[in-house]
């Protein structure tokens, strides 16, 4: 059967990782908006890459389940990058929540069910869940192992209790890292892998509606103020997934590796000295 690389969320980096990944393997990239896989798949297509499309929409169970079934039904399910998601300037809280905490878990979930053995994912979170004070022992365990159809009802994910769409945002990014942490346990006894890539401002469509919306002035701030003094290219970042992906990361499972440019380091210790 063939191998199959399953792509949630077409876009840059999404596309970028896959022809790291895909190269004599099935993509198959699955959107909630049919035409962005359709221009994705054409990009693939044309570099010779056997692309297939179907639409999903991660905030349901059963479209979630409808992919797993597609996939599976092309071949071995050997790769997952998780790459969809919603910005704080995008969304509500409630739709941040829901797309971006619990339909990540959701497809770790029901795609740890089927990965194959030497499988691997990746899921793209973000530096904002490392710049977040910390959560309690409780709350990261809770994040972690809540079932997923629990996660929501989390007491300290209700109204009143998230200040605002970028508390929300860094809620579900903390939430990823330490999803993954724990599905690896799961995965691991499939003999598969999962990691997560918390990338810094990446230059791509979202993060262009970023620097245009009223959060553009603190996200030119945190690019100008950062180490490395600029954003990153979707290449960079799917750079670091290929090695979590492939073989020369077969040691790696459980981690969440923060690409940020340094960024963050400035976030927290940038005023010392």
């Amino acid at each position: 059967m063939s191998e199959v690389v399953v792509v949630v969320g077409s876009g840059s980096i999404g596309q970028a990782i896959a022809r790291r990944v895909s190269a004599g393997k099935t993509v198959l990239l699955a959107d909630l908006q049919p035409e962005n896989a359709e221009s994705a798949a054409k990009v693939l297509g044309d570099a010779g890459y056997d692309a297939r499309i179907t639409s999903v929409d991660i905030t349901s169970r059963a479209s979630v389940e409808a992919l797993v079934a597609t996939a599976t039904c092309l071949g071995d399910v050997t790769g997952l990058i998780q790459a969809a998601g919603v910005s704080p300037s995008q969304a509500p809280i409630e739709a941040v929540l829901k797309v971006d905490l619990y339909g990540t878990a959701l497809l770790l979930e029901e795609f740890g069910k089927v990965i194959a053995k030497g499988g691997a994912g990746v899921v793209i979170s973000s530096q904002s869940g490392h710049r977040m004070g910390p959560l309690t022992v409780d709350q990261n365990r809770q994040l972690a192992t809540t079932p997923v159809e629990a996660l929501l009802d989390l007491p300290f994910l209700q109204p009143g209790e998230v200040q605002d769409t970028l508390h929300a945002y860094q809620l579900s990014k903390r939430a990823n890292g330490l999803r993954v942490q724990a599905e690896a346990v799961l995965w691991g006894r499939r003999g598969a892998r999962i990691n997560a890539i918390s990338p810094g401002i990446v230059i791509t469509p979202l993060a262009n509606d970023e620097l245009k919306g009223p959060r553009g002035g603190g996200y030119r701030k945190m690019i100008e103020s950062s180490i490395a003094g600029r954003a990153a290219t979707p290449d960079e970042i799917a750079n670091v997934a290929a090695l979590l992906m492939g073989p020369d990361g077969a040691f790696i499972t459980g981690s969440d590796v923060l690409v940020d440019g340094g960024t963050t380091a400035v976030h927290w210790f940038g005023q010392e000295g």
